[in-house]
């Protein structure tokens, strides 16, 4: 039986893809873990692998198709012993990819333009099952279908393939005792509940009706920028936002940086202030540890790790790789592995693990000049500091004297649902007190 190979979901967020690139061509013969395409989803360029073995009958999607629904054929895999009549019935499912924009406003394209209806094709592959907690079950495309066809249950199928993937092998082999249970009647679905009305979104064509006697340019939204859109759409709307600020002066860490930046110069460090900032943040989040949380739909996760997420800007939005452990990382191995995260970043080469998880985030856009601002939460963590520009001001002295100091103002983005005001508050004096005493930070 020819295999359909599908449009993968390469992050969680991932909705459709482009097909950046194929690394094999029609007639190639390919093996489990074989990279045969690259996809570009919404975060970054990917390698996609080969999880069956057999030779590639059919291309379905041409590099450099962008809108490519996850689940979508994508290519066609010939079994042993199969020949090229095999690919016509297996390629019928035709893929469904975003229209091109029309040349001018207004333009539409005609029927017989438009592509036509699918014909029936073979039964597709189900989604990739889990187990009770959630947890991803790993199983080809073919073997999921044949443990539909034999009403299976993949969470007692124990796979051979790579990494413990099910293979076709491990379900026609399954037992007996293997056989999915019915459903109970407590599992059925709810009888429906009519919706709540809510307000939409002016469309497109309403909004442009409001500057129809001005030029204008379309610009098209990239995934990313979907993401990015539909995310921060979901943060404002879903957590209660609170808010507390402070300034922090930063002469002691300043003189401490030039001092420390002498002394690794041999070695090629040179450490900014937001190395001090990631760092006294962490420190912070293990100080006041019922801040190193996150919400969970019903629960709060707390953590006995700081891993901080930091925003990067990159060309079209922003991302935010994430640095484990950084509570017991020295300065300079966060300096470096921040380097590193952000060229990644910029080349669109961050791996799902790389910017996925974290408990807590920092934006930092002091070095654009912005003296203070507010940041949006990315859920599900539970707060982010929004760290401004360092800038002389007059300051009272602890001997009452006015002297000029250097002083970054920061902002805490706090949701009450995970950190109460005055749990916020100890947290936010702990990164004031590690940042004006930096010298403890090497302890």
């Amino acid at each position: 039986m020819s295999i359909q190979i599908l449009m993968p979901a390469l992050s969680p967020t991932m909705e459709e893809g482009t097909l950046a690139k194929w690394t094999v061509k029609e007639g190639d013969t390919v093996s489990s873990g074989d990279v045969i395409a690259e996809i570009e989803t919404d975060k970054a360029t990917m390698e996609f692998e080969a999880v069956d073995e057999g030779v590639i009958g059919k291309l379905l999607i041409a590099e450099g198709t962008e809108g490519v629904k996850v689940n979508t054929p994508i290519a066609v895999l010939l079994e042993e012993g199969e020949d090229a009549s095999a690919v016509d019935e297996a390629a019928s499912a035709k893929p469904e990819a975003k229209p091109a924009p029309a040349e001018s406003e207004g333009e539409k394209p005609s029927a017989a333009s438009a592509a036509p209806e699918p014909k029936a094709a073979e039964t597709p592959a189900p989604a990739a099952p889990s187990t009770a907690d959630g947890e991803r079950i790993f199983a080809s495309p073919l073997a999921r279908r044949i443990a539909k066809e034999k009403g299976l249950d993949l969470t007692k199928v124990k796979g051979s393939g790579p990494k413990g993937r099910i293979v076709k092998a491990d379900v026609e082999n399954a037992k007996p005792e293997a056989a999915a249970p019915a459903a109970k009647a407590e599992d059925k679905a709810p009888a429906a509940v009519a919706p709540v009305a809510k307000a939409e979104p002016a469309s497109a064509d309403a909004v442009k009706k409001l500057y129809g006697d001005v030029e204008f340019e379309e610009v098209k939204l990239d995934g990313m920028r979907k993401t990015i859109a539909a995310r921060l759409t979901e943060a404002k709307s879903t957590i209660p936002h609170f808010y507390l600020r402070r300034d922090i002066e930063l002469d002691a860490l300043m003189a401490f940086r030039a001092e420390l930046n002498g002394a690794l110069e041999k070695r090629g460090v040179k450490l900014s202030v937001n190395d001090f900032v990631i760092k006294a943040c962490a420190a912070a989040l293990i100080q006041v540890p019922d801040c190193n949380a996150v919400w969970a739909g019903d629960r709060i996760l707390k953590f006995s790790r700081a891993d901080v997420a930091v925003a990067v800007a990159i060309d079209g939005g922003l991302i935010t790789p994430v640095l484990r452990g950084s509570d017991t990382k020295s300065l300079s191995a966060i300096s470096a592995e921040m380097k590193t995260l952000a060229g990644k970043a910029r080349d669109r080469k961050l791996q799902p693990q790389e910017y996925q998880g974290g408990s807590f985030a920092i934006s930092n856009l002091g070095m654009y000049g912005i003296e203070n601002f507010d940041a949006v939460i990315n859920p599900p963590h539970g707060s982010i500091l929004a760290v401004g520009a360092g800038v002389k001001k007059p300051v009272v002295g602890a001997d009452g004297e006015i002297k000029v100091a250097t002083v970054m103002s920061v902002t805490l983005s706090v949701d009450h649902r995970v950190i109460d005001g005055a749990l916020g508050a100890q947290f936010l004096e702990a990164v004031k007190t590690n940042l004006e005493n930096p010298m403890a930070l090497l302890a």
